[in-house]
């Protein structure tokens, strides 16, 4: 069954989110969001072999940047248009909240990586009753959010490289820190390397799901 991918409907003739075969009611349902430059296709493989059970769905992004897809704009590396991401950020809550209302699963997980973390991420500072569990793979929030109690007891894995040139340990730390405070139960997975994804973090998601698998 297809999906729009992008988030405002009006783009929907244009691509579609892939979805696993499985969307029984209360099962588990998990979405994926690609980083820059990627496809709906990045994550949607990984999340389906992890928990073979669950509803999948990966939307692409709809910004273009030089061709490459992303989830919001942004005016320079680490620069974020911040209306703009206020605005996809409330497009992709209320798509969220639509396919869980129609699906109505056991547990409702979400992997994002660089700026789909970000996007993922910045759903969850506002809307944070949505996702049960997070992972945040190379996160970048050079911001601070308001403080979000709805957060308390939600689950979150966030993983970096301690050498990343995008996203600098100490912003990844005060995100930690930050979701920490507001409650959440948080593991930070750490590997000695840069943006690149490594199989360590890959064997850190499958442990952070291991119980739904």
């Amino acid at each position: 069954m297809a999906y729009v991918t992008n988030i405002t409907e009006a783009a929907a003739a244009k691509s579609g989110v892939n979805s696993a075969a499985n969307s029984a009611a209360r099962a588990p349902l998990i979405f994926t969001f690609h980083g820059t430059g990627g496809d709906e296709h990045q994550f949607h493989g990984l999340a389906h072999g992890l928990v073979p059970q669950a509803a999948v769905l990966s939307p692409r992004g709809d910004v273009s940047e030089g061709g490459a897809n992303r989830y919001f704009r942004r005016t320079g590396e680490g620069v974020y248009d911040m209306a703009d991401l206020a605005a996809r950020t409330t497009a992709m809550a209320d798509w969220i909240s639509r396919e869980k209302a129609a699906r109505k699963p056991s547990v409702t997980i979400g992997i994002g990586y660089s700026n789909g973390a970000n996007i993922l991420a910045s759903v969850t500072f506002a809307a944070p009753a949505l996702f049960d569990r997070l992972v945040l793979l190379h996160p970048l929030i050079p911001f601070d959010p308001p403080p979000q109690p709805g957060l308390a007891g939600r689950q979150v894995l966030l993983s970096a490289g301690r050498t990343d040139p995008v996203c600098p340990t100490p912003l990844t730390q005060r995100l930690a820190d930050w979701y920490q405070a507001q409650g959440a139960v948080v593991s930070l997975n750490w590997h000695d390397g840069g943006h690149e994804i490594r199989q360590t973090e890959v064997q850190a998601i499958a442990a952070f799901l291991a119980d739904l698998g």
